[in-house]
């Protein structure tokens, strides 16, 4: 049961899939929406400019109609004075085709976004397969469509009807009105009709763009397994990334470790920790921690210390405040500088006495280090006040 419930399709799209299905040129689209923003901006725009392109149609006419008599027999005469009238219409209708050119743009820019995908253009000859145009005609995309089809003509129909029965008298009585006030209340009674059509479509289309979003992350659905390999494949395998950490890990390791050699001197516990300091005056503010370890990594901190002649100083309180409060390429806390302080005076007079001899330093054993940051020492607070501190 298990098996069957991963195999349907319950979960919704990631933004993968989204994203891969939008490259693909997969996006919704409402042929209603398109269709009702293009009318409704073509009607408006008519209504709007329809005066300056009724002037030059009417011009047009009066000067196409009436021409002087060679014209009609010179055919470069008649040529010219015809495209000078056409493009007196183009440009007339000019503001007209910008509008519906917005108007067209803005349609897919209200569902689904600008998406323009070369693959979309490619010839693909599976559709020329009749099976699957059989398997088409008969799916539940092409049923919803077709009740669309039907509705939009139902809906558009009816309206219609009921807008011109309820004008019939109106227009009738256009032959006894004047030529002037005939021609503006027809164009009046159009303009009524028109826009209570479009309505009819904008109903149609506020169904269909909802159904369209619906309709989208149905067909996009995932199945768990899908879901799981995705996340797998976008985070990653644990196994590998688990050894891509282990590996820089290492790698970190090998750079501290190649550090040591570099020390002034190394603080230890003198087994469990082992700290690396370095201080260059003038360089520094205050002293560095180069590396630092506990258990085995503290031993081949040691060790390397040892082949290359760096101090080693056992400072049990200090080498567990540095590790328990400083990381890799940190300056000490400000209130270890005095113990550090005193373990870089031994260090620095051990590199003298190995250099001139004389009487060899006493090393420091008595740092002050404070208890607060001595793990060992450091005041641990009660249960409850840990659990109150953390909520």
């Amino acid at each position: 049961m298990a098996e069957d419930s991963d195999m349907e399709r319950t979960e919704p799209a990631t933004g993968k899939r989204l994203e891969r299905a939008r490259e693909q040129g997969d996006v919704p689209r409402s042929r209603e929406l398109a269709t009702c923003l293009l009318l409704l901006v073509g009607g408006s725009c008519v209504w709007m400019f329809s005066g300056p392109v009724v002037t030059s149609v009417n011009r047009i006419m009066v000067a196409t109609l009436s021409f002087e008599r060679a014209a009609a027999f010179d055919p470069v005469v008649l040529f010219n004075m015809l495209s000078a009238h056409f493009m007196e219409v183009a440009i007339s209708i000019i503001p007209i085709a910008f509008m519906l050119t917005l108007a067209a743009m803005a349609a897919p820019l209200m569902l689904g976004g600008w998406l323009f995908n070369v693959d979309s253009l490619a010839p693909k000859f599976g559709k020329l397969n009749p099976l699957n145009g059989i398997g088409n005609m008969f799916s539940l995309n092409s049923l919803v469509e077709l009740g669309k089809a039907v509705l939009k003509t139902l809906v558009v129909g009816i309206v219609a009807w009921l807008v011109i029965r309820s004008q019939i008298d109106a227009v009738m009585g256009l032959g006894v009105e004047s030529l002037a006030t005939a021609s503006s209340h027809s164009a009046h009674l159009l303009w009524i009709s028109f826009i209570v059509i479009v309505s009819a479509l904008a109903f149609i289309a506020a169904i269909d763009v909802p159904y369209q979003i619906w309709n989208y992350g149905r067909k996009l659905r995932m199945t768990r397994q899908e879901v799981k390999q995705e996340h797998k494949e976008s985070e990653g395998d644990p196994h590998i990334k688990g050894k891509i950490r282990a590996m820089q890990r290492a790698m970190a390791r090998r750079r501290m470790m190649a550090e040591v050699p570099t020390a002034d001197v190394v603080v230890t516990n003198p087994t469990h920790f082992a700290v690396a300091l370095k201080y260059t005056e003038g360089k520094m503010a205050a002293p560095t921690v180069v590396a630092k370890g506990s258990d085995e990594i503290a031993a081949k901190i040691r060790e390397i210390a040892r082949e290359n002649k760096v101090p080693l100083l056992e400072a049990p309180p200090l080498a567990r405040a540095l590790h328990a409060h400083t990381e890799i390429g940190d300056q000490i806390p400000e209130a270890l500088y005095t113990a550090v302080a005193e373990v870089l005076a031994y260090v620095f007079q051990l590199r003298t006495y190995g250099q001139f001899g004389g009487q060899r330093p006493v090393e420091p054993t008595e740092l002050q280090v404070p208890r607060d940051l001595d793990p060992a020492t450091a005041p641990k607070k009660p249960r409850g006040a840990q659990r109150r501190s953390t909520q």
